[in-house]
């Protein structure tokens, strides 16, 4: 998930660059995206992770 959301973030940055500012808002706004979602995802594993009884 995270590595979705640096690809997207580096498409969002090139795409800046070059001037496409509308792909670059649609790509660097899924990116924020995913990074959150990736984020949630990662503390939820820490918290609910593998439990040993």
């Amino acid at each position: 998930m995270i590595g979705l959301a640096l690809t997207f973030l580096l498409i969002g940055l090139i795409a800046g660059v070059l001037g496409f500012t509308g792909v670059m808002g649609a790509a660097t706004n899924i990116a924020w995206i995913l990074f959150v979602v990736g984020l949630v995802l990662a503390l939820l594993s820490f918290v609910f992770g593998r439990r040993t009884v």
